[in-house]
């Protein structure tokens, strides 16, 4: 069975400096018509970092649209056609001052895909080296370190809420074996 939406129409909606809302008129498989808003974001990046001691580097902050501060690992969003790599190790960076010697893929995260476009690319920091911190000047975050085993337990707990470090953290755990 061909589950494909083919788009008839497209109309932007609102176009701003980080997402941009559209709504398609598509056509179903079986051939009736209905609509989908959607929100194109130029994708994200975040990162798990573990330093020599087995403790994980979260920040907190501040996220508007939940009005609490939250735990994550670090992250950021792309720029337009910035090779989501390297901006995974300048956001590493900037928020917490590591540089890791080693550095890898943990996939790709679709955080919403019932109406949200976006991408987010998950890695995991290791040996890593520190610096001063750069975080942007209207970026407000605290960093801390958690033990990683302490960490999983917060996540299976409920206590960390956000979607990227949640499946950055059991994806490491599985793929570790820590």
């Amino acid at each position: 069975m061909d589950l494909t939406e083919k788009t008839l129409e497209s109309v932007t909606m609102f176009d701003g400096k980080i997402i941009h809302v559209r709504r398609d008129t598509v056509e179903l498989p079986n051939g009736h018509q209905t609509f989908r808003e959607v929100v194109d974001h130029h994708g994200g990046v975040c990162v798990l970092a573990l330093d020599r001691e087995g403790r994980a580097l979260l920040v907190r902050q501040f996220r508007y649209p939940y009005m609490e501060v939250l735990r994550e690992v670090p992250a950021g969003k792309l720029e337009r056609g910035e090779d989501p790599y390297q901006a995974a190790l300048r956001e590493l960076h900037e928020e917490t001052g590591a540089r890791p010697g080693r550095f890898r893929s943990l996939g790709e995260l679709y955080p919403s895909p019932g109406y949200c476009g976006e991408i987010i690319r998950m890695y995991l920091a290791q040996d890593l080296s520190f610096e001063d911190a750069e975080p942007d000047e209207d970026e407000f975050l605290a960093v801390e370190r958690v033990p990683f085993d302490e960490l999983v337990e917060q996540v299976l707990a409920g206590e960390i809420k956000d979607a990227k470090t949640i499946a950055a953290v059991l994806k490491t755990k599985l793929l570790l074996r820590l």
